[in-house]
């Protein structure tokens, strides 16, 4: 089974993250794997793609026509690509060394369509000691409370994963039109999020299949000082909400999950954090559920201006 692995980057700022990705791609224990690397309509990027991996055999490079986004920049990496699978890592992005094997297996033992696995933060500019773990989403790392049963450590078949660490076999991905970039990333100023869930969507009324989930085939995310800004966080967590509101209009099948998340959030997880508060105070515990509490109403106002947008 040969696995394709597009990486997009559009900017010659990002390069070397970018670089440090494909590295961690070419660098599989897994022998069969290819790697797609897709410049966003930027020559001086496709340049350097084809002075640094030009004479490489298992590398393709692409470079779009115009600038026209991450989704169809990922369209085109999986049109250009030749293997059995296609999968999708982020330019800021480090996967293990056992991240295709680990994707491998699980589409043999399950005869899956679609495999996504784990996202594991790396803290470029350090940990926050505010952030809670349930809101890991906001920063693109598998998050308290994901997984079929609600719990990241065991494996099952869940709607999607992180578009950083998603695959599907290539035929279906084609079949399915691969990702609607009218669903996924900005709008204007109304930045609507969800391409991956919205695909995913899709497979699920096609084929009756959802993504199968293995924890085992890690992927880490940088994540940069910015992204633990508390306002950035905040800023974040309302365009989620607005996005979430999106999604019920535009794809209403695919809400499910943020149902069951949000119970186990109220009935789950602040039980546990308000008694481990109690049993052992400390300020960061204070902080997390300070912002917990704020990260959560950010969400709600932006699920409500989407009612709003879209009444």
């Amino acid at each position: 089974m040969r696995v394709s692995v597009v990486l997009c980057t559009h900017t010659m700022e990002r390069y070397d993250d970018c670089r440090t990705a494909a590295e961690s791609v070419l660098a599989q224990t897994y022998d069969d794997v290819e790697l797609v690397l897709v410049s966003d309509g930027n020559q001086e990027v496709y340049e350097q793609y084809d002075s640094d991996y030009g004479d490489r055999d298992a590398v393709l490079t692409h470079c779009n026509d115009a600038n026209v986004g991450l989704l169809e920049s990922r369209n085109n990496g999986a049109e250009v690509a030749t293997g059995d699978v296609v999968a999708f890592i982020d330019d800021d992005a480090i996967a293990d060394e056992e991240w295709v094997a680990a994707l491998v297996d699980a589409y043999e033992r399950h005869d899956a369509l679609a495999v996504g696995g784990r996202m594991t933060p790396a803290w470029v500019a350090g940990k926050p000691s505010f952030l809670p773990e349930e809101f890991y989403w906001l920063i693109g790392v598998t998050h308290r409370g994901f997984g079929p049963n609600g719990d990241p450590d065991e494996p099952g078949v869940v709607r999607n994963t992180f578009g950083s660490n998603i695959s599907f076999d290539r035929d279906v991905f084609l079949e399915l039109g691969g990702f609607d970039d009218d669903i996924g990333g900005r709008q204007g100023e109304k930045n609507l999020q969800g391409g991956e869930t919205e695909l995913c969507a899709r497979l699920r009324t096609e084929y009756d299949e959802g993504v199968y989930y293995t924890p085992d085939a890690l992927v880490a995310h940088k994540i940069f000082d910015y992204r633990t800004d508390p306002g950035w966080l905040v800023d974040r967590a309302f365009w989620q909400g607005y996005s979430k509101r999106g999604m019920e209009v535009f794809v209403p099948e695919s809400t499910g999950e943020e149902s069951d998340f949000l119970s186990d959030l109220l009935f789950r997880f602040l039980p546990l954090r308000l008694r481990g508060l109690v049993e052992s105070p400390s300020l960061g515990a204070v902080l997390q559920l300070v912002f917990l509490f704020l990260l959560t109403s950010s969400v709600g106002v932006g699920y409500l201006y989407g009612m709003y947008v879209w009444r």
